[in-house]
C-alpha cells in the first residue's frame, strides 16, 4: 500500500511525502572508483516504499553506476546497500525490476518478444503455469506488443525492443523498479502511453527513474535527485528541471 501524502507548496507545485519509517532501500556512504577515477564519493541516501525518485546529472556523473550498485551488480569501493521488507525488517534482497541504460540482449539471439516478457517471471515463486502465462498477457497488451509477441527481437525497432524490455521488469510486478532512460528509443505515439503506465504503476510501486526527459516525470515524482559524483536532492520539482537545485 502507497504511503504517500499530498504536499501542496506555496509556489503551486504538489509533491507528495512518504513514511521515513518504511525505508527500502538504505545507501550509506557509498563510493566507487574505476582506477584513477572517483565516480561516487561518500553518497547516502533513504529510498523510502512509496517513492518516485526522478534521478538527473552529466553525463558520466555516476547515475548508472548507482543503480549498478543498489541492484547489486557492482560492488562499491566502500560503503553498503542496505534493504529492508515493508515492515522495516532488514532483509538480505527484495524483488526489484531493472530496465537498464543500454539493452544487453543480442538482436540475433533467437528469442521471441513473449519469452523476453516472461523472462521476467524466472525465479517467481507461487504461480502456476496459468497464472504465469495471464502475467505475460496481460504486460504484452499493456506494452502495446499483441502483434509482435510471437516474432524473434531482431525484427523488432528499437523503441518496440525497449517496449519489451520494459515488459520484462514490470511483468513480475516488483515492490521496487529501477529504470534508467526508459524513454530512450520511445517513440512519440507510445511516449504518452509510458507516462500512463507509470502513473499507475507508482500507485503501488516504489520507483527509481533516471531521465534526461523531465518535462512529465517531474510532475509525477515525490523526489528528485542529481547526481554528479556526490548526490544532492531537490526541495521541488522546478528547482530541479530549471536550475539544477540552485
Amino acid at each position: 500500500m502507497s504511503s504517500r501524502v499530498h504536499r501542496h507548496h506555496p509556489d503551486g507545485c504538489v509533491t507528495f511525502a512518504t513514511d521515513p519509517e518504511r525505508p527500502a532501500i538504505r545507501i550509506e556512504d557509498v563510493s566507487m572508483r574505476w582506477g584513477r577515477r572517483q565516480v561516487l564519493r561518500d553518497v547516502s541516501y533513504t529510498v523510502n516504499y512509496g517513492d518516485f525518485v526522478a534521478i538527473t546529472g552529466p553525463n558520466g556523473g555516476g547515475k548508472t553506476t548507482l543503480l549498478r550498485i543498489i541492484l547489486g551488480l557492482t560492488r562499491p569501493t566502500s560503503g553498503a546497500v542496505r534493504y529492508f521488507d515493508e515492515e522495516a525488517r532488514p532483509v538480505s534482497r527484495i524483488d526489484i525490476g531493472y530496465l537498464p541504460q543500454k539493452n544487453m540482449i543480442d538482436s540475433h539471439f533467437p528469442i521471441l518478444v513473449e519469452e523476453v516478457v516472461g523472462s521476467g517471471l524466472l525465479g517467481v515463486k507461487g504461480l502456476d503455469a496459468e497464472e504465469r502465462q495471464g502475467r505475460v498477457d496481460d504486460t504484452i497488451m499493456l506494452m502495446g506488443l499483441e502483434a509482435h509477441r510471437r516474432q524473434p527481437i531482431g525484427v523488432l525497432s528499437g523503441g518496440q525492443l525497449q517496449r519489451a524490455l520494459l515488459g520484462r521488469a514490470l511483468v513480475s510486478r516488483p515492490g521496487v523498479l529501477v529504470l534508467d532512460e526508459p524513454l530512450s528509443y520511445i517513440d512519440k505515439r507510445f511516449e504518452s502511453r509510458l507516462y500512463d503506465i507509470l502513473s499507475g504503476v507508482s500507485e503501488d510501486t516504489t520507483i527509481l527513474l533516471v531521465s534526461h526527459e523531465l518535462s512529465m516525470i517531474d510532475h509525477m515524482a515525490n523526489r528528485h535527485i542529481i547526481i554528479d559524483g556526490g548526490l544532492h536532492e531537490c526541495s521541488a520539482p522546478h528547482h530541479y528541471v530549471s536550475s539544477g537545485c540552485d
